[in-house]
């Protein structure tokens, strides 16, 4: 069947019984205009229809029991926006403006660009493809324009619970995980714990979590340990420990699979909606998966 995106796809809505059929168009309607489509994208890739798709399929893993009500992991990864580096010039008082870098090689509209002895930093640069994506580096790897995503995930079957999307910023990571267990503890009755990695091994994250109620089952460190054995002692954590991983496979199931290794849309508020949607998406996949193993079972 030819592809629906092809030059003549209108054309062939007008007489092709088969495109009308795929498309659910009753053949006494008239074809849509090609811009319906741009419209209707725009319509719905907002944060707040992706927070009400991701609700339902939430309420629908709650229904069939499938969501712990105790036990829950967090972390945060990089997504790199749709802006290169080329894009990242100093600030004025206005904004971003094009900077007056020096091609060094190539010809063309993209001409190689050097950096070598400059100083750039979020502070004092920002892109002027997408202002709000934020200059942000993984140790060992060279610093890219990215957002930072966040997932809540529940340890029983590593269901997303709960997300968000913030700039790439220093504390990013430690901000939305306590507002995003702010939250679920309002879901809940009874105590929680979160199990997460060394980067969330601190004394401001550790105090902040067991005030909202939530035993913080954080990785230990050889200095500056923020948790003693209180909270190492209990065989739960051990068990925290073990599970926490879990919550890396959707970042891995998101950036392989759905798409979002490098973004295509710009701006906070589109990147939050593909970024919900795709949570979504991870979660359906997830849920018809458990659905199979259980029959099976």
């Amino acid at each position: 069947m030819p592809s629906l995106r092809s030059a003549g796809s209108k054309e062939h809505l007008g007489y092709h019984l088969l495109f009308r059929w795929f498309v659910g168009l009753p053949f006494s309607e008239k074809a849509w205009h090609p811009t319906s489509f741009t419209k209707n994208r725009e319509r719905l890739l907002t944060s707040e229809v992706a927070g009400i798709f991701f609700e339902k399929i939430r309420s629908q893993a709650e229904a069939k029991k499938l969501l712990s009500r105790e036990h829950f992991s967090c972390d945060g990864t990089l997504i790199e926006a749709a802006a290169s580096l080329k894009s990242f010039h100093p600030k004025n008082e206005e904004g971003c403006q094009h900077g007056e870098d020096t091609p060094t090689g190539g010809e063309g509209r993209n001409p190689e660009v050097s950096f070598r002895g400059e100083r750039r930093g979020n502070d004092t640069h920002c892109s002027t493809t997408d202002p709000e994506a934020r200059l942000a580096k993984i140790k060992g790897k060279e610093a890219k324009l990215s957002y930072r995503g966040h997932l809540l995930v529940e340890n029983r079957h590593g269901l997303i619970v709960s997300l968000a999307l913030t700039p790439a910023t220093g504390k990013a990571e430690e901000e939305a995980a306590l507002q995003l267990l702010a939250a679920e503890r309002e879901r809940q009755r009874g105590r929680i714990t979160v199990g997460a990695d060394r980067g969330y091994n601190t004394k401001s994250f550790v105090r902040e979590a067991r005030a909202l109620g939530v035993t913080p089952h954080v990785a230990e460190k050889k200095r500056y340990n923020a948790i003693d054995g209180r909270t190492t002692s209990w065989e739960g954590y051990g068990v925290s420990m073990r599970r926490r991983k879990i919550v890396e496979e959707p970042f891995g199931w998101m950036k392989v699979t759905g798409g979002l290794r490098k973004l295509r849309h710009r701006g906070q508020e589109k990147v939050r909606a593909v970024f919900t949607f795709t949570c979504a998406c991870f979660n359906l996949v997830r849920l018809k998966n458990l659905e199979t193993e259980l029959c099976l079972g």
